[in-house]
Order: structure tokens, then C-alpha cells, then sequence
């Protein structure tokens, strides 16, 4: 459905005219390979939570080597291959999904592994009322979470795109640079949650506390070491996205402002997966909610008015302090006096 309205949805986002066609085929790519990519994150998601942190690490190389190969190709017209410009990247993305997703089939199937795409696993492959029923209870409110955060996302994104293709430009590349900088982050609040989980399964409820300054002292040193690497090299990576010197200083400023609160971002989401590994989901959901629309959203609409792109740049860190308080508030005063047990 998105991929139908692509143009329209762009337009109400306020994207510049000039890179107007090229987003609106981007954007319809991306959106035709989200069922390759949740495909790709359920797999690799189960597999995780039954212990094998190895395949999905090897999934992932294999997801990256082959979107490294595809997208300059793409771009440059090797192999005989057409030249795409933008949407070579979307194209390389869903790519390098289908893939991944055949490689894990064999990879599995090889291994024998439970998860196997077998004719057994397919006759087991079939609804279970309790099961569904904890899934929903724990997914449906995360979902929402993750719903609101795109649209935030996409609220500011309309107030960039308000100041022109430059901007634009310096936000998708600050993005990507914090997303690289963040996935540590989050694959630890992941392992956090499955260790807590475990914990609680096997009735090891005292190891939770430890379990949670692990994750939190891990992110410091992992996350934080990135960060530095970023602070100091910010320009040079930079440079790997664009040549333009406009683009690349509003990109520049951007890291420099949000670059130190992904620490925060990282101790938030570890303490939210442990609460969430004991299935209290509604009450991390709705502080993270909070945080997103009570403070990034209305900070970044007051302060870009008055100090412009800034503005923008700084309600995230705002948010992610805020997001880390407010967790941590909740697990420390009211999570860790509730009674834990494991679901049957």
C-alpha cells in the first residue's frame, strides 16, 4: 500500500522538488522489500532467543557482503547490469534480503537445526491460542511503540525537509552514521531481554539486577568507544556519503550535537528489555511514548523555529535523557518491587 502512494506520501512530508522522483522510487522499493526484511528479523530473532547468537551474526554478513556487491554495481554499471543512481541502494537492500533469507534456509537445513524450512517444522507451523495470546499482549503495545517513533521520525523529517534539499541530505546521513552507532546499543538491550528472560524461566530471579548493569556497563564501554571513534573521525565518515561541503557541515553539526546521547538511548533500552523480559510491556511502552511526544516532538518544533536546524538536532538527545529518567525512575521504584513470574 505504501509502495502504491509513495508520491503522495512524500509530498505531505514536504520533500524538496529537486529529489522529489528519485525518494518517491527509493521509497517504493523499501516499502516492496519489508516483507524480506521482517521475514529476515523474525528468523534471526527466534534464533537468538534459543541460544544461537552465531547464525544470525553469520546472516548478517552475509545480508552486508551482498548489499556491498549489489549497490555499487548498481550504481556504476558493472557486470553488464543497468545503472539505477539512488534506487540502486533499495534494490541492493531487497536483495540482499531474498539472499540472506535462501542462505539461512540452507545453512539451517544443513545443520539440521530445529528451525529448518523442513516439511516438518511446516506441520507445525500452525496457531496456538496461548502462545498467540502472550505474543499479542507483549508485541502489540512494542509495536505501537515503534509505530510512534516512525511517525515522530516522520514529523521531524517534515520540519528538515523544510529547509531544503541540504538538509535533507545531512539528516539521511546522520541517520545512517547513528544507526550504526546505535546497533550496538540495541543488540545489547536485545541479550539483556533474553538473559533476563532465561533468568526468570529458570527461576533465577536474583540475577536480574546483575543482568541489567551488565548491559548497562557493556553499553557504556562498547557504545562509548564508538562515540569517541565518531567524535574524533566524524568528517572522514562523512565524507564516505557526500562530497558536498554544505551537506556534509550540517551533517557534521548534526553528530556533534546527538553523537553522546545514544549512551542514554543505550541505558534506556537495556533496562526497558530486562522489564520487558518479565512481560511488563504497557507501562516501558508508554514511557518511551512519552519521551518521544512529550518531549522530541515539541522540542523540535519550538526550538527549529527559533534556532533553526539545531533545534531539530537537539530534541533527540532530549529524548533519549529523558527516555533513559524515565525508565530507570520506573525500574528502580516501582519494577524491582513487583512480583516476578515466569510464564507457563
Amino acid at each position: 500500500i505504501g509502495a502504491l502512494f509513495a508520491p503522495q506520501l512524500l509530498t505531505a512530508l514536504r520533500t524538496p522538488a529537486d529529489i522529489l522522483p528519485e525518494a518517491t522510487a527509493y521509497a517504493r522499493v523499501m516499502l516492496l522489500a519489508m516483507p524480506g526484511l521482517f521475514a529476515f528479523l523474525l528468523l534471526t530473532s527466534i534464533l537468538r532467543g534459543v541460544g544461537d547468537t552465531i547464525t544470525p551474526l553469520y546472516a548478517l554478513i552475509v545480508s552486508t557482503v551482498v548489499g556491498l556487491i549489489v549497490t555499487p554495481a548498481l550504481i556504476a554499471g558493472w557486470f553488464g547490469l543497468p545503472q539505477l543512481g539512488v534506487v540502486s541502494a533499495a534494490v541492493g537492500a531487497m536483495v540482499s534480503f531474498i539472499v540472506t533469507l535462501a542462505w539461512l534456509a540452507w545453512h539451517l537445513r544443513r545443520k539440521g537445526h530445529t528451525l529448518a524450512p523442513t516439511a516438518e517444522l511446516g506441520r507445525n507451523m500452525r496457531i496456538d491460542g496461548p502462545i498467540l495470546r502472550q505474543v499479542l499482549r507483549i508485541g502489540i503495545p512494542t509495536a505501537m511503540q515503534m509505530v510512534i517513533m516512525s511517525l515522530a521520525e516522520i514529523a521531524l523529517l517534515a520540519i528538515v525537509n523544510g529547509f531544503g534539499s541540504d538538509a535533507t541530505a545531512a539528516y539521511g546521513i546522520g541517520n545512517q552514521v547513528l544507526g550504526y552507532v546505535q546497533f550496538p546499543a540495541m543488540s545489547i538491550a536485545i541479550a539483556a531481554s533474553i538473559l533476563g528472560a532465561q533468568a526468570i524461566g529458570s527461576g533465577q530471579l536474583a540475577r536480574l539486577g546483575s543482568i541489567t548493569r551488565a548491559g548497562i556497563l557493556i553499553n557504556f564501554a562498547v557504545t562509548g568507544t564508538l562515540l569517541l571513534l565518531c567524535y574524533v573521525f566524524a568528517r572522514p565518515i562523512i565524507g564516505i556519503f557526500t562530497s558536498h561541503q554544505e551537506t556534509a557541515d550540517i551533517a557534521l553539526r548534526l553528530l556533534y550535537i546527538v553523537l553522546w546521547s545514544t549512551l542514554a538511548f543505550g541505558a534506556a533500552s537495556v533496562t526497558a528489555g530486562v522489564m520487558r523480559a518479565s512481560g511488563t510491556v504497557i507501562v516501558p511502552v508508554l514511557l518511551s511514548i512519552s519521551a518521544i511526544l512529550l518531549v522530541e516532538v515539541p522540542v523540535a518544533v519550538f526550538l527549529s523555529r527559533r534556532i533553526g536546524l539545531d533545534g531539530v538536532w537537539i530534541a533527540y538527545p532530549s529524548a533519549f535523557v529523558a527516555m533513559m529518567i524515565f525508565q530507570a525512575t520506573y525500574y528502580r521504584l516501582f519494577w524491582r518491587k513487583k512480583p516476578i513470574e515466569r510464564i507457563r
